[in-house]
């Protein structure tokens, strides 16, 4: 069965391509840059296509013969609809490696599409979001009647220039998290409280992580917050960029903030990845004030998303997944996250 990297140009799905082929595994590389996407095919020795995903139905056409497409190429606010459109019509399953709270949406809302097709729709199988979701299923195993759920992270990895852009991109939009079972849009730092993620107290305050949309299908939770560490200066710096949304969605100004993105490294190099881990945390309670926490020691986030993302190509390949659209934790098990290189167990209090 052929199945089809694309964003392999990128610096995420560069790391992927190459520990695909360390595994004896023959991706076919695609991407809109032909000159990189080709170079990298060339090194490796692997098939390339080159294409954009301003069309779907030209998509498409460039999936024939491809049963599975692992998306690691973003902003997934511009990209992921067109290629999801295209996996569904190609009969293709769709990965990718996104935190973005509305691509997971729309893979929810396009389920019904997806078991006709008889295609597995899973948004979010790296560091978004599949330890925090492996840790919401455990809470849930361990609370059964949770009613509150609260996800997070520390890392002190850099980021990619991908994900920076998606950040760049996110500081217009505000804050989220799900209250009641639905979404609901507040202001950047809306809540801060203070969490022991594995390391001792810090001060966190709330992000519009990927958590908010993806545990509420893992768990049937219906109120989600998702947090990261963060000091006292840059908390009030958040609070103040509240009353600089309008001037942050201008279109000047998201170009100059990505450009100064782009004049960054691509990426923390190997060393870096090996020496910066990632402490997830969670914290679950129900209605009559019971609480179970755990935490989870992980690889860094980039290390996490390249094994992570092959084991899920690794488990639609063997065939037998039940179609529609889902999450990591309810694809692979709540426990997944052990499995992977770097990662300790999930240790639930």
């Amino acid at each position: 069965m052929s199945w089809m990297l694309y964003g392999a140009n990128g610096y995420t799905g560069a790391l992927a391509a190459r520990e695909a082929v360390r595994r004896g595994l023959a991706p076919l590389l695609a991407g809109r840059s032909r000159a990189p996407v080709e170079a990298l095919a060339g090194e490796l020795g692997l098939e390339s296509r080159v294409f954009a995903l301003d069309g779907s139905a030209a998509a498409a056409d460039a999936l024939e013969g491809v049963t599975l497409v692992l998306h690691c190429a973003g902003p997934f606010s511009a990209t992921a609809a067109p290629m999801m459109a295209a996996c569904l019509a190609a009969r293709a399953h769709y990965l990718d490696i996104t935190g973005e709270i509305a691509v997971f949406e729309l893979a929810q809302s396009r389920a019904a599409e997806a078991r006709a097709a008889g295609v597995v729709l899973c948004p979010g199988v790296g560091f978004d979001v599949v330890p925090t979701d492996c840790v919401a299923a455990c809470l849930k195993e361990a609370l059964p009647d949770a009613t509150h759920l609260a996800l997070g992270f520390d890392g002190k990895s850099a980021m990619s220039r991908g994900t920076a852009r998606t950040m760049v991109e996110g500081l217009a939009q505000g804050g989220c998290i799900r209250e009641h079972g639905v979404l609901r849009r507040v202001p950047l730092g809306y809540r801060d409280r203070r969490i022991d993620f594995g390391a001792g107290e810090k001060l966190a305050a709330t992000i519009p992580w990927g958590d908010v949309s993806t545990a509420y299908y893992t768990t049937g939770i219906g109120n989600i917050e998702a947090y990261v560490p963060v000091s006292p200066r840059a908390l009030a710096g958040l609070r103040r960029l509240r009353y600089a949304r309008w001037l942050l969605a201008l279109g000047a100004v998201q170009r100059l903030l990505k450009a100064r993105v782009d004049r960054q490294p691509p990426g923390p190099d190997e060393a870096e990845r090996a020496s910066t881990p990632t402490c997830v945390w969670g914290e679950a309670r129900n209605a009559a004030g019971e609480v179970r926490t755990a935490r989870v020691v992980t690889a860094n986030g980039y290390t996490v998303t390249v094994h992570g993302a092959l084991g899920v190509v690794a488990r639609l390949l063997a065939g037998g997944a039940p179609a529609g659209a889902t999450t990591p934790a309810r694809l692979m098990g709540s426990r997944y996250v052990e499995t992977l290189p770097g990662s300790g167990r999930v240790a639930i209090t």
